[in-house]
């Protein structure tokens, strides 16, 4: 109960952090989005995706990470242009990452699904850099020790953050403005 506690707190201060750069960055509203049509797909596309992101992060962990803010980004795309088709896709992840595989995922999202001209796209990598380096810098000050139980719940909540934060820059983008409503 303890680790799950720690790996909860954890993941409260990623959110915070991550929500308070891109809030600085005018890239999200104050209020989150409530979104349990994207919430809905994290556990699946979180289990399709720790082989890749795993395998991926010991070279590459902002590669690891960042992939995942455009994985959100693009379920959040999709969601707005088709979700009666698209929430019957049973692997939203495995359906993006093998048009072009998952080194080129990124751009994929970018250009076919978020429909991104090149000035951009280079926005939003950068933006997805950012807040994956943020994103790492934060697990490795934890000092989770390799390949335990904790490190890896660590690794997943830091992708969840990550996927939240990804759909509510794009939801914000599309046009979506959370605000809070006084009855």
């Amino acid at each position: 109960m303890e680790n799950k506690e720690y790996i909860d707190k954890y993941e409260k201060n990623l959110e915070k952090l991550l929500w308070d750069y891109l809030l600085s960055k005018e890239k999200v509203d104050a209020m989150k989005p409530d979104a349990p049509d994207i919430e809905e797909k994290w556990e699946g596309i979180c289990k399709s995706y720790i082989p890749d992101g795993i395998r991926e992060f010991e070279g590459y962990p902002s590669v690891s990470l960042g992939w995942m803010f455009f994985v959100g980004m693009g379920v959040a795309a999709l969601w707005d242009r088709n979700w009666g088709k698209y929430s019957k896709v049973a692997d939203l992840y495995t359906m993006m990452r093998d048009v072009r595989g998952y080194d080129c995922m990124d751009e994929y999202i970018c250009e076919r699904v978020l429909k991104l001209g090149k000035k951009q796209s280079e926005s939003i990598t950068k933006l997805a850099g950012d807040v994956a380096v943020m994103a790492h810098n934060a697990l490795m000050r934890e000092g989770f020790e390799p390949s335990t139980a904790e490190a890896f719940h660590g690794y997943v909540s830091t992708l969840h953050q990550l996927y939240l934060a990804g759909a509510a820059v794009q939801l914000k983008r599309m046009g979506y403005h959370m605000t809070k409503i006084e009855l």
